[in-house]
């Protein structure tokens, strides 16, 4: 039991730090690596979405999301063009990322074949939530009352390849320490009290 726990805290420690890390910049530059919620939110349900206290973990990394949002607006100069009323509906994108993670982690496997099922559940996660994310800016922003339907999928269309192949490459990043984690990790050894 006291190992688990004390993978559950490294795994979350390493998936708010990577946010805190990458949030600033979606698809990254020479000198940042591109933003890695999306993935973020999914491996939390992949890896911590059944353990205990796993509702706060998503509450926690949705507030850290905020915060960094706030910080990167008001201390970085980042632009607040996304924050509109949609903003709020991140909550779901988010959600939805995390859901389909904490439902695939029962089919999850470090195989071959489950490498494959992982990235369609993240090409799945990933399009759900671009899809909430862009629907919800669209209907609320207030800044598209001029254009159509189309025009505005024509013009975020480009964003969504990227979007879920960064969140992809996350994805695919951690199921490589995963296993070489499983590969190099020392194998539990029983210990009877003597």
């Amino acid at each position: 039991m006291k190992i688990l726990q004390n993978q559950t805290v490294w795994i979350a420690a390493a998936l708010l730090s990577l946010m805190a890390a990458t949030r600033y910049n979606h698809f990254g530059s020479s000198m940042t690596l591109p933003d890695a919620s999306y993935a973020v939110f999914f491996l939390a349900g992949l890896y911590l979405g059944r353990v205990r206290g796993a509702l706060a973990l998503l509450a926690l990394l949705l507030l850290e999301a905020a915060l960094v949002d706030f910080y990167a607006i008001n201390f970085r100069g980042i632009s607040a063009y996304c924050v509109t009323s949609a903003y709020a509906f991140l909550v779901f994108a988010y959600g939805a990322l995390w859901f389909v993670g904490r439902w695939y982690a029962a089919r999850h496997a470090v195989s071959g074949k489950g490498v494959l099922g992982l990235m369609l559940a993240a090409a799945v996660a990933g399009s759900a939530a671009f899809v909430i994310a862009n629907v919800s800016f669209y209907l609320l922003a207030g800044y598209f009352e001029q254009m159509s339907v189309v025009q505005y999928v024509a013009s975020v269309a480009q964003y969504y390849l990227p979007y879920v192949a960064v969140m992809m490459f996350y994805v695919g990043l951690a199921f490589a320490v995963q296993v070489l984690a499983r590969t190099f990790g020392k194998p539990q050894q029983e210990t009877d009290a003597v």
